[in-house]
């Protein structure tokens, strides 16, 4: 039986990005094995998100990982460059995000502000006259405020760094393997193994649940039947419009409705009401939600996309946190080799790089030595401690 100090499981932006930080940790010495099924990332939560990167968050920890995330992007080929590689290219769009709200929204607005200046975080707040006069394509009838972050915020190629993670991560030792956990293997308080789609079983000395969406079901493997992470469809719809918003960042208008550039295009997304937000693990779209949700709303958020036509659309998932939308990061308090990096609901991409800093610093150390993520642990559920994000897109 092969046997690796360190096996993750699930090696997109959080596996691969826990893998980087530990092979790359000059204290760690040890074996490293990601365990893959779809080494393409075609389906995976990474690679079909929106992209985006903001700072603008109700919880420090949140802002202070994406502040993490935006130096990382900014500064990728200093962490991910391969010697004698071509240089590290994401595509980073520093347009930021406007956050809008009514004055219904704005007392949340203000005090989220607050703790995000707090945090070091690059935010200001648009009156009304101001953001007519800066973005004078929107309609800020309704608006009171927006919240505006820039630089350090926008959007980029998430399989593009999903790959340079990867490609970093094998320069530096990690091993690969493209194959399915279908069980695990549990003595007392400790995983010995885990058993593969192929036959093979895999010894180890500590864990990583890296499964995004299907994370609940890794951990049910291992005896762990509360992990309250589901797997949550959303869609994401392309469309053009004729007319240039000049300066456009990623809007969140006070419906909760996104819309963005992409390259010549726009896309667009929307999330459900929770009464209509089922577990799923299919990638059926639904294209009445851009006819008959979305569009109403760009329209009049945007007059100009009154003139629009949908070009194409994909669907992806959320590992959804149901009880506070928030990360579970770090070991099981009994299951000590059993280590979380899930539930991020739908910020995953952005803190990828600070999740996986701080999970390789548990693992390497059995603390966290850069930012502490201790309000990301699994016991708050049972000590009924939850950490709630009030910012979620």
């Amino acid at each position: 039986m092969e046997t690796y100090d360190v096996v993750i499981m699930g090696g997109a932006v959080m596996g691969s990005s826990a893998a980087y930080f530990l092979a790359g940790n000059p204290d760690f010495n040890g074996t490293v094995l990601v365990i893959e099924k779809d080494p393409t990332y075609a389906k995976s939560s990474t690679c079909l998100s929106a992209g985006g990167i903001r700072q603008q968050f109700s919880n420090t920890e949140n802002i202070l990982l994406s502040k993490f995330g935006a130096k990382f992007i900014k500064n990728i080929n200093s962490y991910l460059q391969v010697e004698n590689d071509d240089p590290v290219n994401v595509d980073f769009t520093e347009n930021g995000y406007l956050i809008l709200a009514t004055q219904a929204g704005k007392p949340v607005l203000m005090q989220n502000h607050d703790t995000q200046i707090a945090a070091g975080a690059n935010v200001q707040i648009l009156e009304k006259d101001q953001l007519k006069e800066k973005f004078d394509w929107l309609n800020v009838d309704d608006i009171v405020a927006g919240s505006y972050n820039i630089p350090d915020s926008g959007w980029f190629d998430p399989h593009c760094l999903t790959m340079a993670l990867k490609n970093k991560a094998k320069h530096l030792g990690v091993t690969y393997m493209t194959d399915e956990v279908v069980g695990i293997e549990r003595t007392g308080n400790r995983v010995t193994a885990v058993q593969l789609s192929s036959g093979k079983k895999i010894g180890g000395g500590v864990f990583v649940n890296a499964a995004g969406p299907k994370a609940a079901q890794v951990a049910e493997m291992a005896g762990i039947d509360d992990l309250p992470v589901h797997s949550r469809k959303r869609f994401v719809f392309l469309y053009k419009c004729n007319t240039r918003l000049p300066n456009c960042p990623l809007v969140v208008d006070p419906s909760g409705a996104y819309f963005r550039p992409e390259g010549q295009y726009y896309i667009c997304g929307i999330s459900p009401d929770e009464k209509n937000d089922p577990d799923c693990d299919d990638f059926d779209m639904d294209y009445s939600v851009f006819e008959e949700t979305l569009w109403p709303i760009l329209a009049e958020r945007v007059p100009a996309f009154d003139a629009i036509k949908r070009i194409s659309s994909w669907a992806g998932h959320y590992e959804f946190n149901v009880k506070d939308q928030n990360a579970i990061i770090g070991p099981h308090p009994v299951v000590d080799n059993f280590v979380f990096i899930n539930g991020f609901s739908g910020h995953g991409l952005q803190q990828g790089p600070g999740a996986g800093r701080g999970v390789a610093e548990q693992i390497i150390y059995r603390k966290y030595q850069t930012l502490d993520l201790t309000c990301f642990e699994f016991e708050r559920f049972a000590k009924n401690n939850l950490y709630i994000e009030l910012n979620i897109v």
